[in-house]
């Protein structure tokens, strides 16, 4: 698609006009109908704050009943749409990008739960996209401020999943990445009593989300633990969709390791990750005789891939993950449910963490236009160059995965192996090679 990615719209924030947004609040209409009610919201970045005050005044002029939440994590939003009897929920947030991008994500109904915006209704908006018409917008008069209520619902939803358990015994330390889970912080890990260490928690409108803070820059959670002597660390990105943690020695556990720990605390025997996944984990599950399916990267395919399959838990390297019985990625509900696991399996953090031993692993980020990132599919010098890396990389039992950003101007090269300095040699080489070609 021309406009959305794996992960909604993102740009920069300036992409985000009042007609840009009344385009996209058109093409919603002519998907859905005007006889719809919508719930906005969004994360901390200052942009977030005008392009909400936009978006009200664009639904208020197409007539659409709405109401906003404020600053909310993007699973909230998702559930809270849905619990609260809305048709949809349009949350303004770039994830885990700098304050200088932003982002729209479109929630809809699904038959139990709220789910991501159909393809086909993204392909409606995209058509109005490409014909954005000038809209002279009305004042924004009538909003109805959900944002106490929407945290109290999300709040109770939150103690009822993980149900009675008592974390008293747990010291953690907490990055909210200045973001949307700031909005919550530390309260329900306090009220299951955990003894929390907050960093990172500025809820205002600014500047300051993922900046050298959160799940993208966990130097200074990996400092705390270790400082405090904390059982764990846990750092959410930006609109809280995901969460990263660290073990008592400052050492990242992600995603994988995540997946593995959830697997066995819950007694399930297979699992959705995606071709990111560490060669440990594939390793690990082969061992354990668990199932992995594994799907292209974006937590849509994992999604989908469960709801085809019948699975019940998958997830991303990233720390996204999808639990039992939800539609999206929860960091704050990942994260509290492997604090059960640590409380109910008797063993430290660092135990659980230690399931598997992963590969060494390598990722490197190389800038490119969106014309590159279609050349990287297309150009037959391309394709005879990785091919040539494949084999080489079998010098280190290893892997190669090379993909353009869905979301970002990049094209991203990982590789695994057993030999951590040959696959960042022939990573580097890689990636001299490919900026030539392209």
């Amino acid at each position: 698609m021309k406009y959305f990615g794996t992960d909604g719209i993102r740009g920069k924030a300036e992409r985000f006009t009042s007609d840009f947004l009344s385009a996209i609040v058109k093409g919603l209409v002519d998907y859905a109908g005007e006889d719809i009610k919508v719930l906005i919201g969004g994360d901390t970045r200052e942009s977030s704050e005008w392009i909400l005050a936009d978006l009200e005044r664009a639904l208020e002029t197409f007539g659409i009943e709405y109401a906003s939440v404020g600053v909310l994590s993007t699973p909230a939003i998702n559930y809270c749409f849905y619990e609260m009897g809305f048709d949809f929920a349009i949350d303004v947030t770039a994830s885990h990008n700098p304050y200088t991008d932003n982002g729209i994500k479109i929630f809809e109904r699904g038959q139990s739960s709220g789910q991501k915006l159909s393809d086909s209704g993204c392909e409606i908006i995209e058509q109005s996209l490409d014909n954005i018409i000038k809209t002279e917008l009305v004042s924004s008069t009538i909003r109805e401020d959900l944002h106490f209520e929407a945290l109290e619902i999300y709040k109770t939803h939150l103690k009822d999943y993980i149900g009675d358990v008592d974390l008293s015994g747990l010291k953690i330390g907490l990055d909210c990445a200045n973001g949307a889970t700031s909005a919550l912080n530390k309260v329900v890990f306090e009220e299951f009593g955990a003894k929390v260490n907050l960093i990172h928690s500025d809820e205002n409108y600014g500047r300051k989300i993922n900046k050298n803070c959160g799940s993208t820059h966990l130097e200074s959670l990996q400092k705390l633990v270790k400082e405090k002597n904390l059982d764990l660390g846990i750092a959410f990105d930006g609109d809280g969709d995901r969460c990263l943690l660290i073990d008592s020695k400052g050492e990242i556990v992600d995603g994988d390791q995540i997946i593995a720990i959830l697997t066995k605390f819950l007694g399930l025997n297979s699992a959705v990750v995606t071709v990111m996944a560490n060669q440990g984990l594939i390793n690990w599950a082969k061992k354990e005789k668990i199932n992995l399916e594994i799907t292209s990267v974006g937590d849509s395919n994992v999604a989908l891939a469960m709801r085809e399959k019948n699975i019940e838990l998958g997830g991303e390297q990233s720390g996204h993950v999808i639990l039992p019985g939800e539609s999206t990625g929860d960091g704050m509900l990942t994260a509290l449910l492997v604090c059960k696991a640590v409380v109910k399996s008797q063993k430290s953090f660092d135990e659980l963490a230690g399931f598997f031993e992963k590969l060494p692993q390598i990722m490197i980020n190389m800038e490119a236009t969106p014309a590159q990132k279609e050349l990287l599919k297309t150009k037959e010098e391309v394709k005879k160059l990785l091919l040539e890396y494949n084999k080489k990389i079998e010098s280190v039992s290893g892997r190669l995965l090379v993909r353009p950003s869905g979301t970002e101007n990049l094209i991203r090269i990982t590789m695994w192996g057993d030999d951590d300095k040959k696959i960042e040699k022939l990573a580097n080489g890689l990636k001299k090679e490919l900026e030539e070609f392209l």
